[in-house]
């Protein structure tokens, strides 16, 4: 067997007990791997266990002491205990993400550890209410051709990237927790190989193409507020070519990349700590740099437009604001805040406070897009509100014309100039398939 295919100390303490020496430290398991019986003064060294940021190449160390007692254990601890060198197995991201973490204390690590568990919790659940909500979205605005047209078609399509991304990620979330709650030999999305790394590949693509649209997004809402030759009809073939073609490409680049370079741990554990995940973050944070740039001119246009007006400072000011939050998450502005490295060395207050606003931010985003620009969006209320009259007026018909005919009398419906035949009629045309598409409002 090999040393980590052991589970237990007694199955460890079992396939060596023909080896075992007077003056030699004991045959004894770790939790990862099973050591032989060593001489005194010698030390052990076998292979690294082929684990998430581990580089099976290197070697673990493990020193027995000239007493018999690996180093670190004391004669209490009976067969188990002591200390393993398992330093040099780590990938050299991992190495120095450990050591950031572990640079003041390791009670400070346990502490940013356990805000790491809460901040995936929130994370978790941000990223079902957004799921959820987008959903919501892209049913409400396929189902109404009213609302349909060149502004929400671009929404559609970034919404689409939003439910492939978030989708894949609480996929292998679900699949990590429910690994680790069971036995250690227990299989998963999360430690086949082939099978992660496609999921992450498919999950990168996903959130590449979210932020392309996001630029896509920007670009179109920028040259629409200040392009005169703009004639709103864009040209979707590119605009598809764009979001979903060029994130293809990118994409393939960095797995082909990562694949060759990144093979020293399992299911390219880390490998957003490598640098070759550049490949696809610096086109992303040069689609946030483009966005913002939008954003400070399409305010510069706003207030331009406000200062024309009869309005106070005090409400331009604020609907220049108001404008800006409305932006912000449909730019993808607020996942700046995740590309800046976590300041682990920095004290737990500060710590927590990226962790938690960060993945506040980053999780609730489909939540905060599906929000300002469907929920609280005034023509899809609009259009909801007439959409639910309209089947409450159906079936209030019915019932009022059995009960007319009962008691033989007309209905006013269906008497010439009767008002309420005249109110059915102005509901139904306004919701008559033949009438144009009207454009939705963009903030």
């Amino acid at each position: 067997m090999r040393a980590w295919e052991f589970s237990s100390l007694e199955q460890c303490v079992t396939y060596y007990q023909d080896q075992i020496q007077d003056g030699w430290c004991n045959a004894t398991w770790d939790k990862i791997l099973c050591w032989p019986p060593t001489p005194a003064h010698t030390v052990s060294r076998l292979p690294c266990p082929p684990l998430k940021g581990v580089d099976p190449s290197q070697v673990a160390e493990r020193r027995c002491t000239g007493s018999g007692l690996w180093e670190g254990r004391t004669p209490q601890e009976g067969l188990q205990g002591g200390w393993t060198n398992y330093t040099t197995c780590l990938i050299p991201e991992i190495r120095e993400l450990m050591d950031k973490l572990y640079a003041k204390s390791k009670e400070d690590a346990q502490l940013k550890l356990q805000v790491a568990e809460v901040s995936r919790v929130i994370e978790t659940v941000g990223l079902s209410l957004s799921l959820a909500s987008v959903l919501a979205s892209l049913a409400i605005f396929s189902y109404f051709r009213s609302l349909r047209n060149n502004r929400t078609r671009m929404h559609l399509n970034l919404f689409v990237a939003m439910v492939i991304q978030v989708m894949v990620r609480l996929t292998l979330y679900i699949d990590q927790y429910v690994t680790r709650q069971a036995a250690q030999t227990s299989t998963g999305i999360d430690n086949t190989p082939f099978l992660c790394e496609a999921f992450y590949v498919l999950m990168e693509y996903a959130r590449t193409a979210m932020f392309l649209w996001m630029f896509l997004e920007g670009y179109y809402l920028n040259s629409m507020l200040t392009l005169a030759v703009f004639t709103d009809r864009p040209n979707f073939r590119v605009y598809n070519l764009v979001g979903w073609g060029l994130p293809v490409l990118m994409t393939a680049v960095w797995a082909a990349v990562t694949s060759v370079q990144h093979t020293g741990t399992e299911c390219w554990w880390g490998y957003n700590l490598s640098p070759y995940f550049w490949i696809l973050e610096g086109p992303r944070l040069t689609v946030i740099i483009t966005n913002f740039l939008f954003l400070l001119n399409i305010l510069r246009v706003l207030i331009t437009k406000l200062q024309a007006s009869v309005s106070s400072e005090t409400q331009q000011a604020k609907k220049a604001v108001r404008a800006a939050i409305v932006l912000l998450p449909l730019l993808g502005i607020t996942n700046s805040l995740q590309m800046v490295h976590s300041p682990l060395e920095g004290n737990i207050v500060e710590f927590a406070a990226w962790s938690f606003v960060t993945t506040f931010l980053t999780a609730f985003q489909g939540f905060f897009v599906a929000l300002l620009y469907c929920f609280l969006n005034h023509e899809v209320r609009t259009t909801i509100t007439k959409c639910v009259a309209n089947l409450s007026t159906q079936r209030l018909l019915p019932k009022r014309s059995k009960r007319s005919h009962k008691n033989g009398t007309v209905p006013s419906e269906t008497m010439v100039g009767g008002e309420e035949a005249l109110t059915v009629l102005r509901e139904v045309r306004s919701e008559a398939p033949d009438d144009p598409p009207q454009a939705t409002s963009s903030v």
